[in-house]
């Protein structure tokens, strides 16, 4: 068996016990405030990572392009409590322009 199958076989035995020790937690202590707390951000944080990676890389390097005037476009959209559609169609169109013209 070759090392790519062995990763494969690790890495689904860790996910899979991973996941039998998540259901395993007794509700008492998922209910406790500070880890209520805590697995409210946790999607937060997991979003901003990925908005971050998608839009300040490319493969393997760094990068400034028209996906960086997009996300301002939009943060700032949202700064001024714009409705969502307008959020997004500003940053797609603001992208889009940039990507197109710049």
């Amino acid at each position: 068996m070759s090392a790519m199958w062995w990763g494969v076989l690790g890495t689904s035995t860790a996910a899979f016990a991973f996941k039998y020790i998540g259901h395993s937690v007794p509700n008492h202590m998922m209910e406790h405030p500070k880890v209520l707390r805590v697995n409210v951000l946790i999607p937060i944080a997991l979003l901003t990572a990925l908005v971050a990676v998608q839009t300040f890389t490319d493969k393997t390097k760094l990068t400034f392009d028209h996906r960086v005037l997009g996300v301002s476009v939009a943060l700032v959209a949202l700064l001024l409590k714009a409705p969502f559609p307008v959020v997004v169609l500003s940053a797609a169109i603001s992208s889009a322009v940039l990507y197109r013209f710049g």
